[in-house]
Formats: C-alpha cells, sequence, structure tokens
C-alpha cells in the first residue's frame, strides 16, 4: 500500500511546501506541482495491475458506545483504480499546460499549490473506503476550487464566481451530510462495505428511510456535479484560468459527484423512486444544459453547458441502473472534454484572451495543431462513429431504450443540441475568414501548450475501444446492440451538424436569437429574486426584533426603569428631617408586624 499512500500525501506535502517556501520562486514552486503531478500519474499507471485491497491508515473519529467509527483508509478497486488513472492523466496534463499558460501570471506559486491541493482533495475522494472520509475530501475540493476560481482576485467576477460556487455547493453538501447520517442511523455503518452488508437486512420498513438517506446523498451530487436546480455555479466558474476549467470539468470536481453516485449504486438499486428521481433530474439537466449551449458566445462557456449536458447524461444513466454505462461516458468524456477546454485556452491564449467566438475566426489555418486537435475532441463530443464518445453515449442511449422510452427521446434531443451548438462553435471560430485583429494576428501555441493537446487527441480517439478501456479498467456495459439506436444516434448526429452548418457557415453574427435560451431560462434571476426576498425577509425580522426587544426593551426600557428608580428615590432623598423622621417610623412600624404577625 506504499503506492496509494505516495499517490494520496505526496500533492498536500507539495502544496504546503510551496506556500511555506516556495512563494518567492514560483518557476520552481511550477516545476515542482508538475514533478509531483507526473509522479502520482505513474504511481497510477503501475496500480492498475494490482490487486483488490482495503487498509485502515488510521482511526479518525470513535464514538464510544454509539458504534460509530469513522476511519481514514484506502480502498483499491477497479472503479477507483481507472478513475485515479483519470485524475491522474488529466492533471498532469493540465499542469504541463500550465507551464506555458500561467508562465507571466504574478500568483504563479499560489496556483500551483492549489492545483496541488485540489489533486489531493480529488485523490482522496477516489481513495475513501467510508462516507466520513470521502465527505472530508469533498469539502477541501470545495476549498481548492474556490481558491483557483477566484485565482485572478483581481477581478470583481472571478471572486464573485469563487463565493458563487462555494455556496451553492454548501447547499448540496448539507444534504450529503444528512443523507450519511441517515445511512450511519440506518445501517450503523458509514463505510461502502458496511453499508453494503446491512442492506439486506433492514427489510421492506426502512424503505422509506432508505429512498431519503438515497436523495439526500444524491444532493451532494447534484452540487458537485452541477445538476437542476444547483447548476448555475458552474458556468460562471468559468472566470478562472482557463486550464482551471479543464481540470475542473473534464475527471476532478464535477466528475465526483458521478463518481459518488456511482459508488453507492447498491443503495440507488434498493429504491426504485430514487432511482426514478436521479434519472430524471440527469435526463432534464441534460437537455436544458444543451439548450442553453446553443445561444452561447463564450468559448468556454459553450464547453461550460456541454460539460452540464453531458454530467446529465451520466446522472440519467445512474438512475436508469446502469452505472457501468455512466462510468464509461465519465473516462471518455474526461479526455475529450479536458482536450477542448484546453485547446480553448490555446486559442484565447493566441488570441490575447478574446473569449467571444464571433471575433474569431479562420483560427484552423493560423493555429493547424490546435484546431485540428479541437475538431478530433469535437468529434469525440458529438459521438462520431469509431471516436471514444461514440461508444460510450451508444451505452447510454441503449440503457435508456431498455428502462424509459421517454428518457431515450430526450437523450436523443439532447444527442441533436449536441452536434448543432458544438458544429456552431467549430464553425464560427476555426473556420471562414478572422473577424478580429487578435484572430488576424493569432499563431500557434509552443510545445508545452500543444504536446497535451495531441496526448488527448490520441485518447480521446482511441478510449472507447475495448482493449484500451479495459486497461485502464473502465468499465464496459454488458448491453445488447440495437440497430435502432445506432440509426438514430447517427441521424441525430447529422441533423445537428447540418443545421449548423446551415444556418452558421459563412456568417459574421448570430442569426438566430431565442431570448429564453441565451438568458439561461431566467434561473439566475430567479435565483437573485429569491435570495434578495430572503435577505430581506431576514433583515426585516431582524431589524423588528432590534426594534422591539433590543432597542424597545433592553435599551429603552432599561433606561426608562433606572430613571423612574431614579426618580422615585430622588422624591425620597430630600433633605427634610421630617420626612425622614416619618420614614422611619413607618419601617419600624412594618417590621414589628411582620415580626409578629406574618409567622
Amino acid at each position: 500500500m506504499n503506492l496509494p499512500v505516495i499517490l494520496l500525501f505526496l500533492p498536500l506535502a507539495v502544496a504546503v511546501v510551496i506556500t511555506l517556501c516556495l512563494r518567492r520562486l514560483p518557476q520552481i514552486a511550477a516545476l515542482v506541482a508538475t514533478g509531483s503531478a507526473a509522479i502520482t500519474l505513474v504511481a497510477s499507471v503501475l496500480l492498475l495491475g494490482s490487486d483488490d485491497s482495503r487498509v485502515i491508515l488510521w482511526s479518525w473519529l470513535t464514538i464510544p458506545g454509539t458504534g460509530f467509527e469513522a476511519n481514514i483508509g484506502i480502498q483499491l478497486s477497479p472503479l477507483s483504480r481507472g478513475m485515479l488513472f483519470i485524475v491522474t492523466l488529466v492533471g498532469t496534463l493540465v499542469h504541463v499546460f500550465s507551464l506555458g499558460y500561467m508562465r507571466n501570471d504574478p500568483g504563479k506559486a499560489r496556483y500551483f499549490a492549489a492545483l496541488a491541493l485540489f489533486m489531493f482533495s480529488m485523490t482522496g475522494i477516489v481513495l475513501a473506503d467510508n462516507l466520513v472520509m470521502m465527505f472530508i475530501f469533498w469539502e477541501l475540493v470545495g476549498v481548492s476550487s474556490y481558491l483557483l476560481i477566484g485565482h485572478w482576485n483581481h477581478k470583481a467576477s472571478a471572486v464573485d464566481a469563487a463565493k458563487k460556487a462555494f455556496l451553492v455547493n454548501r447547499v448540496g453538501d448539507f444534504g450529503f451530510m444528512i443523507g450519511i447520517l441517515l445511512i450511519w442511523g440506518l445501517t450503523g455503518s458509514v463505510s461502502f462495505d458496511g453499508i453494503a452488508a446491512a442492506l439486506p437486512g433492514l427489510g421492506e420498513a426502512a424503505s422509506g428511510l432508505v429512498t431519503a438517506a438515497t436523495l439526500c446523498l444524491f444532493c451532494g451530487a447534484v452540487g458537485k456535479s452541477a445538476q437542476l436546480p444547483l447548476h448555475v455555479w458552474l458556468p460562471d466558474a468559468m472566470e478562472g484560468p482557463t486550464p482551471v476549467s479543464a481540470l475542473i470539468h473534464a475527471a476532478t470536481m464535477v466528475a465526483a459527484g458521478v463518481f459518488m453516485l456511482v459508488r453507492i449504486d447498491f443503495l440507488i438499486a434498493e429504491s426504485a423512486a430514487a432511482a426514478t428521481v436521479i434519472a430524471w433530474v440527469g435526463g432534464l439537466t441534460a437537455l436544458m444544459a444543451a439548450l442553453m449551449a446553443t445561444q452561447q458566445n463564450d468559448i468556454k462557456r459553450i464547453l461550460a453547458y456541454s460539460t452540464l449536458s453531458q454530467l446529465g447524461f451520466m446522472v440519467m444513466a445512474v438512475g436508469l441502473l446502469a452505472s457501468a454505462a455512466a462510468m464509461f461516458h465519465l473516462y471518455t468524456h474526461a479526455f475529450f472534454k479536458a482536450l477542448l477546454f484546453l485547446g480553448a485556452g490555446a486559442v484565447i491564449h493566441a488570441c490575447h484572451h478574446e473569449q467571444n467566438i464571433w471575433r474569431m475566426g479562420g483560427l484552423l489555418k493560423r493555429m493547424p495543431i490546435t484546431g485540428w486537435t479541437f475538431a478530433i475532441g469535437t468529434a469525440a463530443l458529438v459521438a462520431l462513429p469509431l471516436t471514444s464518445g461514440f461508444w460510450s453515449k451508444e451505452a447510454i442511449l441503449e440503457a435508456a431504450l431498455a428502462e424509459n422510452i421517454t428518457l431515450f427521446v430526450v437523450a436523443v434531443l439532447v444527442a441533436v443540441m449536441t452536434s448543432f451548438y458544438m458544429g456552431r462553435l467549430f464553425i464560427v471560430a476555426f473556420l471562414g475568414k478572422p473577424r478580429d485583429v487578435h484572430s488576424k494576428k493569432a499563431s500557434e501555441v509552443e510545445p508545452v501548450m500543444w504536446v497535451p493537446l495531441a496526448i488527448l487527441a490520441v485518447f480521446s480517439l482511441l478510449a472507447g475501444f475495448a482493449f484500451i478501456a479495459r486497461g485502464l479498467e473502465a468499465q464496459i456495459p454488458d448491453l445488447p446492440h440495437s440497430l435502432l439506436v445506432t440509426v438514430l444516434s447517427i441521424a441525430a448526429l447529422a441533423a445537428g451538424l447540418a443545421l449548423g452548418w446551415k444556418l452558421y457557415f459563412g456568417r459574421t453574427e448570430e442569426p438566430l436569437r431565442i431570448r429564453l435560451f441565451e438568458n439561461k431560462f431566467y434561473v439566475d434571476e430567479f435565483y437573485q429574486i429569491l435570495v434578495r426576498v430572503f435577505q430581506d425577509g431576514v433583515a426585516w425580522v431582524v431589524n423588528a426584533l432590534d426594534r422591539l426587544l433590543i432597542d424597545g426593551l433592553l435599551v429603552r426600557g432599561s433606561a426608562a426603569l433606572t430613571a423612574a428608580t431614579g426618580g422615585l428615590f430622588r422624591r425620597m432623598v430630600s433633605g427634610n428631617v421630617q420626612a425622614y423622621a416619618f420614614m422611619f417610623g413607618f419601617g419600624l412600624i412594618l417590621i414589628l408586624y411582620i415580626a409578629v404577625f406574618a409567622r
């Protein structure tokens, strides 16, 4: 178990060393962080051939008399080993790409320290053998993503996006925490093996609580994997550096929610109601996000809504009890989405940080390596036959056709929309004539940036083939092949691309304006109203309590009582000797009466 321990704690050690010792040496900090990421990649490759195992490193929390025990433990399984490879490979390539992209950034050392912390956090989620340990690292992912999204803290928009991501995820994480407590109350365990072993003995009487606990755990995935209605943070997370976007969207933070759901798929299988909710949340997220993507002009935001949509595909598959299909798509999506985001970063870098696709154009000629690798990533995302995305999307469509025909129709519509908006992006940004002075002067990026693109392009093409996927320990779903699914999938691909070509080839401005999609179904505006009403309501209650209790009773009331008491004593202390004699006599008589008659 030495390799998993090194793989887990090396990034943490690097983050600490950079923060304490290398802040004034950014180039060394960058190289140290990149070297540590490469070491973790080598370790994860070596672990692919290891046996399944579970080791407790230390007991973190034990409550006597309750049976509650939370350990820091490592569990190696085909699921965790395959996910480790994805996380470390994408993480390493993001580090390498960042060497060029962040070369002159004044916060370079801080950036690489946060990357290392992110790698530590995500590795902890993947290796966790129990829900409590997973939750600890789940929160650490939230902290490190906050640091990375808000890296350019001189920009108010970046700071706001970081806060939004952090706060929205706390909503989902609260449900996750309640779910952990419910599961422990039901099964007496928080370890995955212990929960699975205890479930058969619960009986029908506990089915409602199992459903409630499963849906509470799902709340955590709704936040991390940005599903409806907590999806609003992910597009704004584009305010961070583009390599951060690749890291968050490809195989780390947003994939953590799907990974967690697959990790507890035995719970989902116990509750038909929970499975149905999960499937429909995923399906609606996939459809709505795809519609939003069709009207975005920022290259990174188009890809962000694409991520929302593809994550919805994965969550829908989990709800349809096709966890293998969900993980297969997670693996392939990691490669082509990392490729697309890093390709977008190369474009933005070459175009002097221009992100509007309508100010680009002609980039395929000026940036051939970036352009063709981006084309490969696009082909995989739209599920061109024989690319990695084709095989994994087919698996999800097969599961939907077998389990829920309505969700199958939704999935086919999403496939059409995916081809349409990605065709729109590629046609507008990479084909035609340059529309802006920066795109006219754009040139290919340096090798440190395009080599990661080339590597990811190879995986985007080949990772869906069974012999490659088996080598990565990807879960290949054992589903019957349907000719109907293949025909409809290819028809959806052709329809979307044809519509995109018809509408956008040769255009210099947007020919199709749909305000509802452009404004993202006005969900952000609704939340702003909701937050404003909540804040104003709370402010009114607090103000009323302040005026009534604090200002009224405590401040003004105590002042009035003090003044009245003082006035009474002031009248008593008048300086009149006869009045003093009268009060003395009256008091003496009162004391005698009490002593004699009040016994």
